[in-house]
């Protein structure tokens, strides 16, 4: 009884830091699934400018913008769509107009200095712009904090009056995500979300993209402040760009001294080595692009759940319970049932060693042999009790596995007779 309470303490006493292990990590590992699933479905939510779509005048999905192009053609704003930089250079050089560059990160670093060159008089509008492009148009404000999403605050949200018109008509509007700051001669409102920098070129720099696209514009006032950035008595020149821009190509041998060669002809005309071919782009996977960012975001999600499955199958969470059997199996099926199987599989050898190990635990502490005995003492011993020939028990207790299921069957017969004449079993009765 004193050995049993000891071992059941012993062992509630080990189980004790596993169960506040367990404790531990269950809850951080939810917390972990529950960070990894809020920014995966943050990250899938979020609109990606590099999207071809993004924000674009004839796209009618949630990213587009054709809701905000309608509603400026309605107020007889003049909207010219250019899909290229230069051609949108070109139409936005006749006359001083607005430039609205929903994704200025597409363009190449070494082209948005060009920007700067618009006709004097002109407004460029600018849908979140990164650090890069801000010192690539030398303007006096920076990038300062972002949230998390983009929220609805008013002009004034930062108790600063709003010295722009259009903010002032829309109110409270979606567009507080990326805050920039300035000199006290740019223009703040919402809190620094929404900034104007007077210049040759006005440059208006608008912290979200949700008052311009279709899911969000009919929210608050974001109608009435995208329309009034881009409308007005200018025309609206709209840079949908599909892809990246280029980096402009230069001629390798622009730079090189030529000599003058004599044409094939006589002419005397000189030649310059001709340029030599673009390298070609770096593969991409097709595979990514022909499912949607949900689909792999999903496809993350399900293997992670996979992964802790496994992990939740592969360890127990705790000690393991005894249970009472639900039935109860008689021991002569259980022999029955094992022999079957050491049949089936052919394991004579096997049984061969379990038989005589039982055969040894029985007679070893009956005849109070010590369990290392060497093999030839304890067949000479047995020998002698049992009036037997010590090679012929060495042989039984000590001798190859059986080749055939007789002979098999012939060794656990005589075993049974050696073990029932020198340690009979108390149910047995004594033979002697």
């Amino acid at each position: 009884m004193t050995a049993t309470t000891v071992t059941s303490a012993d062992t509630a006493t080990a189980a004790a830091p596993r169960r506040r292990r367990h404790r531990l990590l269950v809850p951080l590992g939810l917390a972990v699934l529950l960070i990894v699933t809020t920014l995966v479905l943050h990250a899938v939510d979020r609109p990606d400018p590099d999207e071809p779509g993004f924000l674009s005048p004839v796209a009618t999905d949630d990213d587009g913008g054709s809701r905000l192009a309608e509603a400026l053609r309605a107020q007889g704003v003049s909207l010219r769509r250019e899909t290229t930089f230069d051609g949108m250079l070109q139409t936005a050089g006749i006359a001083p107009s607005t430039v609205f560059l929903p994704a200025p990160g597409l363009v190449h670093p070494d082209l948005v200095d060009r920007l700067t060159a618009l006709p004097p008089g002109s407004r460029l509008v600018l849908v979140e712009p990164s650090p890069r492009v801000l010192a690539e148009l030398d303007t006096p404000v920076g990038a300062a904090t972002r949230r998390w999403a983009a929220r609805a605050v008013p002009p004034d949200a930062d108790g600063t009056p709003c010295p722009l018109p259009e903010a002032v008509r829309a109110g409270a509007a979606a567009i507080d995500l990326q805050r920039y700051a300035g000199p006290s001669e740019v223009d703040h409102c919402y809190g620094g979300a929404l900034l104007r920098a007077p210049g040759r070129v006005e440059v208006v720099l608008a912290g979200a993209s949700d008052p311009f696209r279709n899911d969000r514009i009919g929210e608050w006032g974001n109608e009435v402040l995208a329309t009034g950035l881009l409308g007005g008595n200018r025309p609206l020149v709209w840079l949908d760009l599909p892809e990246p821009v280029p980096a402009p190509t230069r001629p390798s041998w622009s730079a090189e001294p030529f000599t003058e060669q004599p044409a094939p002809g006589g002419s005397g005309r000189s030649e310059r080595p001709d340029p030599p071919d673009r390298a070609d782009p770096p593969w991409e996977n097709p595979l990514w692009g022909a499912f949607p960012q949900w689909f792999w975001a999903l496809l993350a999600q399900l293997a992670l759940a996979g992964l802790l499955v496994v992990l939740w199958r592969a360890r127990r969470l705790g000690p393991p319970v005894s249970e009472p059997l639900p039935v109860t199996v008689r021991s002569a099926e259980t022999v029955r049932g094992r022999a079957r199987l050491y049949r089936r599989a052919g394991a004579r050898d096997t049984v061969a060693e379990t038989l005589r190990g039982a055969a040894l635990d029985r007679l070893l502490p009956r005849l109070n042999l010590p369990p290392d005995t060497p093999d030839d003492e304890v067949a000479a011993v047995v020998a002698a009790r049992a009036g037997a020939d010590p090679e012929r028990v060495a042989e039984l207790l000590y001798g190859p596995a059986p080749e055939k299921d007789r002979e098999l069957l012939e060794l656990a017969r005589e075993l049974d007779a050696l073990t029932r004449t020198l340690a009979p079993h108390p149910s047995e009765g004594d033979t002697r």
